[in-house]
């Protein structure tokens, strides 16, 4: 089975979700839903050498797919997926959801 490492209020994570979803190939796991799931990717993303780019440069690594042999690619094509692109809009638009969100705990 893959695993699909994603959140679900990451566009490309969500775009990916619903090409998959009812596709027994694929686990889902939205880290975003609990502690645990966010540790078991964290204790990935520290230790596999396939994110050391996104470490070098800030990011999370999501979305995120580890394949049957234990191999990570952050390729939705390698998997038989579309990618779903950012647009400048679309970040911009996570940027204003973040900034309400703020504080609001």
């Amino acid at each position: 089975m893959i695993k699909l490492y994603g959140i679900k209020s990451c566009p490309e994570c969500s775009g990916l979700y619903e090409q998959v979803k009812d596709d027994e190939r694929f686990e889902i796991i939205d880290v975003s839903q609990h502690i645990l799931l966010l540790k078991e990717f964290l204790s990935l993303r520290d230790n596999d050498a396939a994110f050391d780019e996104a470490r070098k440069n800030g990011y999370a690594g999501l979305p995120c797919f580890v394949l049957e042999d234990g191999s990570v690619t952050f390729s939705p094509e390698e998997v038989g997926l579309k990618s779903c692109p950012l647009n400048d809009e679309i970040i911009e638009r996570l940027h204003k959801e973040a900034d309400e969100l703020r504080g609001t705990y």
